[in-house]
């Protein structure tokens, strides 16, 4: 799905976004913007493309009431990878651009409508320890869900990722993300991931470059692997029998993080891989559809 809107601003006023003190000009600035996705609907990754007729020297994006970084692809072009969060409610969203080159300036606002998405439900049965925890476990739950929240809200500022992202593990997805999750009959919250129905043992591997901010064992997802790409794209890795990388480690795309296992919740081995873009939870298959070698990286 491609959607291209153009505009093309006359300096005849400060644009709100920008520091003030900038003056009105008969410069103008011309902006392309495209807008490419599987589909505009909840747990989908947007990729928006600015073209400008003249270097500019920033390039600001906003939508879901979240500024959206964006990144110099090449002299012209700009982009930034937007996700629609799984709560989000089925509306009309605006999505704006702000770009200026020198004191020339130009706004764009689009509408994005974004569609409902049906979920399946997914009816599991595993250690009841793993739907109502222990009082003994309380504590590190707590703990772990505040490391987590931490990862998410302190991204690399800076794009690690090059290039097109890859599937960490050759076999195909078996469980959808944002399927509704009943656990021994109790309801949790959707499944935020995918996962891969690989063997025991099964090497995984980068999704792409970046930087492993965790490494450890979860309560719930068990070894698990982040790697923060920068600019807010995370993957986490989890379930692994074995991790083969450490905090602080800097990972090509490709390199083995550890391998598949049955640890933490689960019915048996397998991957999950769960990404999140600029706090958004989203579908790893629709990052692959959006940067993946299919679709080429950006």
């Amino acid at each position: 799905m491609k959607v291209v809107f153009r505009a093309l601003v006359f300096l005849v006023a400060v644009v709100t976004a920008w520091p003030p003190g900038v003056q009105a000009t008969s410069q103008r600035l011309d902006v392309t913007v495209a807008i490419r996705a599987r589909a505009i609907a909840v747990g989908e990754v947007v990729v928006v493309t600015m073209t400008t007729d003249t270097p500019a020297d920033d390039v600001r994006v906003k939508a879901f009431d979240r500024d959206q970084p964006a990144f110099r692809d090449s002299p012209l072009v700009w982009r930034a990878i937007v996700g629609i969060d799984l709560d989000v409610v089925p509306n009309t969203y605006v999505l704006t651009v702000d770009a200026r080159a020198g004191e020339a300036v130009s706004h764009v606002s689009h509408d994005l409508i974004v569609a409902n998405r049906e979920f399946p439900t997914r009816r599991l049965t595993v250690d009841d320890a793993y739907v109502n925890p222990p009082a003994a476990v309380t504590d590190r739950i707590t703990q772990e869900a505040k490391d987590l929240d931490l990862i998410w809200k302190s991204p690399a500022a800076t794009r690690l990722w090059a290039g097109a992202f890859g599937r960490p593990v050759p076999q195909e997805a078996n469980s959808a993300f944002g399927s509704r999750s009943v656990f021994n009959g109790e309801s949790r919250s959707p499944h935020s991931g995918a996962d891969f129905s690989s063997p025991a043992g099964t090497p995984i591997h980068a999704p792409n470059a970046g930087r492993v901010v965790l490494a450890r064992d979860l309560y719930f997802t068990g070894n698990t692997v982040i790697i923060d790409h920068g600019l807010g794209l995370f993957s986490l890795l989890a379930h692994l029998s074995s991790i083969d990388v450490h905090d602080g480690d800097v990972v090509a795309a490709g390199r083995v993080v550890g391998l598949v296992g049955a640890t933490g919740r689960v019915t048996g081995p397998h991957l999950h891989w769960g990404v999140r873009l600029g706090g958004a939870r989203v579908d790893p298959l629709s990052l692959l559809d959006a940067l993946g070698k299919t679709a080429g990286g950006v």
